[in-house]
C-alpha cells in the first residue's frame, strides 16, 4: 500500500482514476476506506485521493497533540507529496473541519470546497456529545465503543437493518488502531476548532451537505455554515444520519458529482 513520508510521519493513501485531483478527507475516525463508495462513483471523472489521518489507520501513529490546524498542514504536505498544487476537496466531519482551514487559511490549493456533515465550531451540544464519547472510550474500550458510536453515526433504519455489519465494524476496528491516547487527543483537537470568525473569508465555490437526521452535526451547524459563507449552496438530504455517505450513497453522491462537475475544469 502507498505511503509517502512527509517528514516527521508517513500517510497512507490510494489513489484511483485521472482528471483533475479531488481530495476526499474523511472524519474523526481518520480511515480514507471510509469513502469506498464515493471513490467508485467519482473515479470517471477526477483524480480520486484518500488518506488515512496520521494518528489512524495506516498512517503513523504519533504521540503528538492533535488539532485540526495539524490536520490541515497533514492534507497539504500530501498534496506537496503528489505534485497536487490545486485540488477539489471534499470533506466529511473533521474532514470539513480541515477543508475550513485550508480554504482560510491557504485558499490558493483548493479549487472548490464541499463540507459533508460538519460544523464551524463547537457548541454546548457538541461539546456534550463529544465528552460523553471520551468517557466511552476510556471506559469501556475501543470496540465497545464503536458498537455504541454506531448508533449515533447511523440513522435507526440502518442500525436495525445492519446488526451484524455493525458488531463486525467494531471487531475490525481494532485492527491498525491508534492507542486510545491518541485517539482521546484527536477528540480534543476536534473540540477545540472554531473558525466561525472567519467563516466569510471562503471565497471558491463551496458545497454543504448534510441529512437531516444526522445527530452528530445536526442541521443547525449547517445552517451556521449556510449563513456565513458568501454563496455557498447547501443541500439538505431527508436521511441518512451522520454516515450518509455510506448508508445512503447514491443519495449523497449525485448532488455532490453534479457540483463537483459543475466547477470540475477551474
Amino acid at each position: 500500500m502507498p505511503k509517502v513520508d512527509i517528514g516527521d510521519a508517513e500517510i497512507h493513501y490510494e489513489e484511483a482514476g485521472s482528471g483533475p485531483p479531488l481530495m476526499l478527507v474523511p472524519g474523526l475516525g481518520g480511515n480514507g476506506s471510509f469513502w469506498a463508495r464515493q471513490v467508485e462513483a467519482f473515479k470517471d471523472d477526477f483524480r480520486v485521493i484518500i488518506h488515512d489521518h496520521r494518528g489512524a489507520g495506516q498512517s503513523t501513529h504519533s504521540p503528538i497533540r492533535y488539532s485540526v490546524d495539524q490536520m490541515a498542514a497533514d492534507v497539504l504536505k500530501l498534496m506537496d507529496a503528489l505534485d497536487i498544487d490545486r485540488a477539489h476537496f471534499v470533506g466529511h466531519s473533521t474532514g470539513g473541519a480541515i477543508g475550513q482551514t485550508i480554504a482560510q487559511d491557504s485558499p490558493d490549493r483548493l479549487k472548490t470546497l464541499g463540507l459533508s456533515a460538519t460544523w464551524a465550531g463547537s457548541d454546548p451540544f457538541f461539546r456534550r456529545s463529544f465528552e460523553l464519547r471520551k468517557a466511552l472510550l476510556e471506559t469501556f474500550g475501543l470496540e465497545r465503543y464503536s458498537e455504541m458510536t454506531a448508533l449515533v453515526l447511523n440513522p435507526p433504519f440502518w442500525v436495525a437493518e445492519n446488526d451484524a455489519a455493525i458488531s463486525a465494524g467494531a471487531k475490525a476496528a481494532l485492527d491498525n488502531a491508534a492507542p486510545v491516547e491518541i485517539m482521546i487527543s484527536r477528540i480534543d483537537g476536534i473540540m477545540a476548532f472554531d473558525r466561525r470568525a472567519r467563516m466569510g473569508e471562503i471565497s471558491m465555490p463551496t458545497q454543504i451537505i448534510v441529512a437531516r437526521d444526522d445527530m452528530v452535526t445536526p442541521i443547525h451547524m449547517t445552517e451556521e455554515l449556510s449563513a456565513g459563507i458568501p454563496h455557498a449552496e447547501t443541500v439538505v438530504l431527508e436521511r441518512g444520519g451522520h454516515f450518509v455517505p455510506i448508508v445512503l450513497p447514491e443519495d449523497y453522491n449525485a448532488p455532490v458529482l453534479e457540483f463537483l462537475r459543475k466547477h470540475r475544469d477551474l
